[in-house]
């Protein structure tokens, strides 16, 4: 899984290279009697941070959806300091 976050990751890095770091956490939870996964993502950078979180019933989906969502976070970002 380490590897499949780091791959993924990579990808935020094209619209932001002065990204500081990127944390991604997968926890599983109990909802109602149902196994889900949330995964979290926090992205330090310099001015506010962006964090997300995402949950899902699969784990590796629930880090592609999360990661999606930073990626179009930080694209609103950089489209809105020009």
């Amino acid at each position: 899984m380490r590897a499949v976050l780091e791959a993924k990751t990579r990808r935020l890095f094209r619209h932001e290279p002065r990204i500081l770091r990127v944390r991604v956490d997968v926890e599983r939870d109990f909802h109602r009697g149902r196994r889900r996964f949330v995964a979290k993502g926090r992205i330090e950078i310099a001015g506010p941070d962006l964090t997300a979180a995402v949950a899902h019933e699969d784990a590796y989906a629930a880090i592609n959806l999360l990661i999606a969502k930073l990626d179009r976070m930080l694209r609103k970002r950089t489209s809105n300091l020009l």
